[in-house]
């Protein structure tokens, strides 16, 4: 009968064990999962920064054309040349 009772008092430490293992784990999982969605969070944000550097640098380099510069003066030409037809569009409507 103690070869039993051995076995058995064995598999409930193990079993306490393993319960254990499983709640450290769930733990360690749920701040993995926390950790995720803060890093998920700090990418949005990143992108949409990204975004509005983005636009600002196309801005720029915009300004930059009409103010003299060489560099990129197509770029500027061609959106001078869309916000003139823009405008003829609107002129048009309104003169109907």
């Amino acid at each position: 009968m103690s070869v039993i009772a051995e076995i058995i008092d064995t598999l409930e430490n193990k079993v306490g064990k393993l319960i254990l293992k499983i709640q450290n784990l769930e733990k360690n999982n749920q701040e993995l999962h926390i950790e995720l969605a803060k890093s998920a969070q700090i990418i949005q944000s990143q992108q949409t920064e990204i975004e509005a550097l983005k636009s600002q640098y196309e801005t720029l380099k915009i300004a930059n054309s009409l103010l003299g510069s060489d560099e990129n003066k197509r770029d500027t030409k061609l959106k001078i040349n869309s916000l003139i037809r823009e405008i003829d569009y609107c002129i048009a409507q309104l003169s109907d």
